[in-house]
Protein backbone atom coordinates (compact mmCIF):
# COMPACT_ATOMS: atom_id res chain seq x y z
CA UNK A 1 0.00 0.00 0.00
CA UNK A 2 1.26 3.44 -0.91
CA UNK A 3 0.02 6.89 -0.06
CA UNK A 4 -2.16 7.15 -3.17
CA UNK A 5 -3.82 3.79 -2.42
CA UNK A 6 -3.95 4.07 1.37
CA UNK A 7 -7.13 3.33 3.29
CA UNK A 8 -8.60 6.60 4.61
CA UNK A 9 -9.08 5.00 8.03
CA UNK A 10 -5.38 4.14 8.18
CA UNK A 11 -4.50 7.74 7.32
CA UNK A 12 -6.76 8.93 10.15
CA UNK A 13 -5.15 6.49 12.60
CA UNK A 14 -1.68 7.75 11.68
CA UNK A 15 -2.93 11.31 12.12
CA UNK A 16 -4.46 10.52 15.50
CA UNK A 17 -1.22 8.96 16.74
CA UNK A 18 0.55 12.27 16.16
CA UNK A 19 -1.74 13.98 18.68
CA UNK A 20 -0.95 14.43 22.36
CA UNK A 21 -2.13 11.31 24.21
CA UNK A 22 -5.06 11.99 26.53
CA UNK A 23 -6.63 9.95 29.34
CA UNK A 24 -8.48 7.65 26.92
CA UNK A 25 -5.47 7.03 24.64
CA UNK A 26 -4.84 3.45 25.78
CA UNK A 27 -8.48 2.55 25.22
CA UNK A 28 -8.29 4.06 21.74
CA UNK A 29 -5.18 1.96 20.96
CA UNK A 30 -6.95 -1.17 22.22
CA UNK A 31 -9.84 -0.39 19.88
CA UNK A 32 -7.45 0.05 16.94
CA UNK A 33 -5.38 -3.08 17.64
CA UNK A 34 -7.62 -5.64 15.85
CA UNK A 35 -7.45 -3.72 12.59
CA UNK A 36 -3.85 -2.53 12.98
CA UNK A 37 -1.83 -5.39 14.53
CA UNK A 38 1.39 -3.37 14.27
CA UNK A 39 0.12 -1.55 17.39
CA UNK A 40 0.35 -4.69 19.55
CA UNK A 41 3.90 -4.29 20.87
CA UNK A 42 3.37 -0.56 21.42
CA UNK A 43 0.24 -1.25 23.42
CA UNK A 44 2.01 -3.83 25.58
CA UNK A 45 4.77 -1.30 26.32
CA UNK A 46 2.40 1.61 27.00
CA UNK A 47 0.22 -0.43 29.36
CA UNK A 48 3.27 -0.65 31.64
CA UNK A 49 3.94 3.10 31.70
CA UNK A 50 2.16 6.05 33.27
CA UNK A 51 0.39 8.33 30.79
CA UNK A 52 2.76 11.15 31.79
CA UNK A 53 5.71 9.18 30.38
CA UNK A 54 3.94 8.80 27.02
CA UNK A 55 3.00 12.49 27.03
CA UNK A 56 6.57 13.49 27.85
CA UNK A 57 7.87 11.44 24.91
CA UNK A 58 5.30 13.03 22.61
CA UNK A 59 6.39 16.49 23.76
CA UNK A 60 10.09 15.66 23.36
CA UNK A 61 9.68 14.28 19.85
CA UNK A 62 7.16 16.67 18.35
CA UNK A 63 6.89 19.88 20.37
CA UNK A 64 9.88 20.90 22.45
CA UNK A 65 13.23 19.40 23.39
CA UNK A 66 16.62 20.86 24.19
CA UNK A 67 18.67 21.67 22.19
CA UNK A 68 16.23 20.97 19.35
CA UNK A 69 13.02 19.09 18.70
CA UNK A 70 14.01 15.87 16.89
CA UNK A 71 10.83 15.32 14.81
CA UNK A 72 8.71 18.44 14.37
CA UNK A 73 5.73 17.21 12.28
CA UNK A 74 5.63 20.29 10.05
CA UNK A 75 6.55 20.47 6.38
CA UNK A 76 7.88 24.03 6.65
CA UNK A 77 10.41 23.01 9.32
CA UNK A 78 11.74 20.10 7.29
CA UNK A 79 11.77 21.85 3.93
CA UNK A 80 12.44 25.47 4.86
CA UNK A 81 14.00 25.28 8.30
CA UNK A 82 11.36 27.40 10.01
CA UNK A 83 7.73 27.33 11.09
CA UNK A 84 5.29 29.01 8.75
CA UNK A 85 7.27 28.82 5.55
CA UNK A 86 5.71 29.06 2.11
CA UNK A 87 4.47 25.46 2.33
CA UNK A 88 1.83 26.60 4.82
CA UNK A 89 0.19 28.97 2.34
CA UNK A 90 0.49 26.48 -0.52
CA UNK A 91 -1.26 23.83 1.55
CA UNK A 92 -4.00 26.19 2.71
CA UNK A 93 -4.69 26.94 -0.97
CA UNK A 94 -4.70 23.21 -1.83
CA UNK A 95 -7.15 22.51 1.01
CA UNK A 96 -9.36 25.32 -0.27
CA UNK A 97 -9.55 23.68 -3.69
CA UNK A 98 -10.72 20.51 -1.90
CA UNK A 99 -13.38 22.50 -0.05
CA UNK A 100 -11.49 22.36 3.26
CA UNK A 101 -9.94 24.84 5.64
CA UNK A 102 -7.37 24.14 8.36
CA UNK A 103 -8.79 25.62 11.58
CA UNK A 104 -6.99 25.67 14.90
CA UNK A 105 -4.07 23.69 13.39
CA UNK A 106 -1.28 24.61 11.01
CA UNK A 107 -1.89 23.68 7.37
CA UNK A 108 1.58 22.09 7.17
CA UNK A 109 1.09 19.89 10.27
CA UNK A 110 1.36 16.24 9.24
CA UNK A 111 -1.82 15.31 11.13
CA UNK A 112 -3.74 17.91 9.11
CA UNK A 113 -2.21 16.66 5.88
CA UNK A 114 -3.16 13.04 6.63
CA UNK A 115 -6.73 14.01 7.55
CA UNK A 116 -6.98 15.98 4.31
CA UNK A 117 -5.63 13.01 2.35
CA UNK A 118 -8.26 10.74 3.92
CA UNK A 119 -10.97 13.20 2.90
CA UNK A 120 -9.61 13.46 -0.65
CA UNK A 121 -9.35 9.68 -0.95
CA UNK A 122 -12.96 9.17 0.14
CA UNK A 123 -14.17 11.72 -2.38
CA UNK A 124 -12.07 10.51 -5.31
CA UNK A 125 -10.04 13.73 -5.55
CA UNK A 126 -7.16 11.89 -7.20
CA UNK A 127 -5.49 14.94 -8.77
CA UNK A 128 -5.44 16.89 -5.51
CA UNK A 129 -4.26 13.82 -3.59
CA UNK A 130 -1.43 13.33 -6.09
CA UNK A 131 -0.48 17.01 -5.75
CA UNK A 132 -0.41 16.69 -1.97
CA UNK A 133 1.82 13.64 -2.25
CA UNK A 134 4.19 14.84 -4.96
CA UNK A 135 4.54 18.52 -4.16
CA UNK A 136 4.49 18.23 -0.39
CA UNK A 137 4.61 14.95 1.51
CA UNK A 138 7.10 13.04 -0.64
CA UNK A 139 9.59 15.90 -0.24
CA UNK A 140 9.98 15.58 3.53
CA UNK A 141 8.16 12.53 4.90
CA UNK A 142 11.02 10.06 4.38
CA UNK A 143 13.34 12.26 6.48
CA UNK A 144 10.67 12.83 9.14
CA UNK A 145 9.81 9.11 9.34
CA UNK A 146 13.47 8.11 9.57
CA UNK A 147 14.05 10.72 12.28
CA UNK A 148 11.07 9.36 14.18
CA UNK A 149 12.38 5.80 14.01
CA UNK A 150 15.83 6.95 15.09
CA UNK A 151 14.88 9.26 17.96
CA UNK A 152 11.77 7.62 19.45
CA UNK A 153 12.17 5.94 22.82
CA UNK A 154 8.74 4.29 22.66
CA UNK A 155 7.78 1.51 20.29
CA UNK A 156 4.59 3.36 19.35
CA UNK A 157 6.50 6.18 17.72
CA UNK A 158 9.12 3.93 16.08
CA UNK A 159 6.24 1.90 14.59
CA UNK A 160 4.46 5.08 13.56
CA UNK A 161 7.59 6.14 11.68
CA UNK A 162 7.69 2.76 9.91
CA UNK A 163 4.03 3.01 8.91
CA UNK A 164 4.39 6.55 7.60
CA UNK A 165 7.54 5.67 5.67
CA UNK A 166 5.78 2.66 4.11
CA UNK A 167 3.34 5.07 2.45
CA UNK A 168 6.23 6.44 0.36
CA UNK A 169 8.36 3.41 -0.56
CA UNK A 170 9.68 5.03 -3.74
CA UNK A 171 11.12 7.93 -1.71
CA UNK A 172 12.59 6.05 1.25
CA UNK A 173 15.85 5.20 -0.48
CA UNK A 174 16.40 8.67 -1.95
CA UNK A 175 16.07 11.00 1.01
Amino acid sequence: MTFLTADPNQLRVLSALLAMPEDDALDALRDMRPRYPWLESALLELEQLPLEHWQAEHTRLFISAYPSTPCPPYESVYRQGTMGGTATGELAELYGRAGLQAKDVRADYLGTMLECAAYMTERGMVDLLRELAEEHLRLWIPRFANDLQTHARLDLYRSLGEQILALFPESSNHE
